[in-house]
């Protein structure tokens, strides 16, 4: 197993306010690492630092031992990012945008042989602002894909999907992860982490509170909760 992300004592600050407080934790490929917490606990922050997209305030970052800031072109021929609000333009169409993403790698993935994988072979014609939200969210995935990425980071990646959309994209995780590629996914939905983590970083305050395993996160519920019920009960909710 390889280390592909190592973070020590992260910290993010927005004038006064220290949305991040030296986090420290790593992820290695062939697991999928979900990060949990409300709204606000510095989540999305600390992956807009891990992809290069924001310049931490202080700690250490390496991305297959580099710097994601400093040295983003680089770590982007294995980087595969998906953020909260993806915007494409208006009139383009689906074999268009994933041509156009396939022209800033120097050896890009398939599209075509992804948008088969992905059940998105029928839409090549259609225009991206027409698609679902669920057919939506799996072009994101295979845009951040087109990079034969070693990582990949998806932030709320199945958010407002119906349930049939969102176990479609869980399947698409997993085959995913069995390739080897090291997956941090930032969610809300306690099933989507029962479902598809190894492991699990629970954020509070800019703090991460637990790291481990899932089933040692489950070993802090009572016996008969639920996952819900054990995030509920440790944010004090329950």
């Amino acid at each position: 197993m390889e280390i592909l992300a190592r973070v020590n004592d992260l910290s993010v600050r927005y004038g006064s306010n220290l949305a991040v407080n030296q986090i420290s934790f790593e992820l290695n490929s062939g697991e999928i690492v979900a990060v949990i917490g409300t709204n606000g606990c510095g989540k999305t922050s600390s992956m807009e630092c891990l992809g290069g997209l924001r310049n931490p305030s202080g700690g250490t970052i390496a991305v297959f031992g580099k710097n994601p800031h400093t040295d983003r072109k680089e770590i982007y021929t294995q980087l595969g990012i998906q953020l909260q609000e993806a915007a494409y333009p208006e009139k383009i169409k689906v074999n268009e945008i994933c041509s156009w993403f396939s022209s800033f790698y120097t050896n890009p993935a398939d599209y075509k042989q992804l948008l088969t994988q992905l059940g998105l072979a029928d839409k090549g014609k259609s225009y991206v602002n027409k698609l679902s939200g669920g057919q939506k969210q799996r072009l994101s995935i295979l845009l951040a894909m087109l990079a034969r990425p070693k990582m990949l980071i998806l932030d709320e990646l199945t958010t407002g999907l119906d349930p049939v959309a969102r176990r479609s994209i869980w399947d698409v995780l997993k085959a995913i992860k069995s390739e080897g590629i090291g997956v941090l996914l930032v969610s809300h939905y306690m099933d989507e982490v029962e479902s598809l983590a190894d492991r699990v970083i629970f954020m509070q305050n800019g703090k991460i509170f637990f790291t481990g395993t899932l089933a040692e996160f489950k070993s802090l519920g009572k016996p008969g909760m639920s996952l819900e019920d054990i995030y509920l009960d440790m944010e004090g909710l329950l």
